[in-house]
């Protein structure tokens, strides 16, 4: 089975972190959602407080098959100065694992220099923080082992998409129609 991480921080946005975890477990992917900030109750950017898994010091990720950071503010930064987070995703990535950001997080990979050569996307203002990428205009972008998107408004295309990378495009189409994403015609 695969296993997922989704690491939270105060300021995170809620959709985009959600969705995500939403939507791999309804493709029975386990997911376990991790606070970096020392506390399993993170505020997201609206205020909503969600109660995560486990916290970041509790767990070791040699099982992790995805890594995924959403966006928000200041969700973002705070995921950005966490060290150990950092070299947990710069060591993930010279392992060839998946690794996956939206909205303003992908600037946290291009920050630590893993955008280099890749195409990517992120929240428009942040393009010049995805050091060395060639900046799409795409909802979702996958180049090689890494994934970026947009923003809300794409997070389930976005979840879609990792679904797709962990189970394959059949059982992303099955979770598309099951929660009636698109227009019917599409499905």
């Amino acid at each position: 089975m695969n296993k997922v991480y989704v690491f939270l921080a105060d300021g995170f946005e809620e959709i985009e972190g959600l969705t995500v975890v939403d939507i791999l477990r309804r493709a029975g992917v386990e997911v376990c959602t991790t606070s970096i900030m020392g506390k399993e109750a993170i505020t997201g950017a609206h205020n909503i407080e969600v109660k995560a898994d486990t916290l970041f010091e509790k767990c070791e990720f040699s099982d992790g098959d995805l890594f995924v950071l959403p966006g928000g503010m200041p969700g973002t930064k705070y995921l950005g100065a966490y060290e150990p987070l950092c070299r947990l995703l710069e060591e993930k990535n010279s392992q060839g694992v998946y690794l996956a950001a939206i909205c303003a997080a992908p600037s946290v990979l291009g920050d630590l220099g893993l955008l280099k050569g890749k195409r990517a996307i992120c929240y428009p203002g942040f393009e010049d923080r995805l050091t060395g990428a060639e900046v799409t205009f795409e909802k979702v972008v996958t180049d090689g082992n890494i994934t970026t998107s947009m923003g809300m408004g794409t997070a389930i295309v976005f979840a879609l998409r990792l679904v797709e990378l962990l189970c394959g495009i059949d059982k992303a189409m099955e979770i598309k129609k099951s929660i009636r994403y698109g227009h019917l015609s599409e499905l």
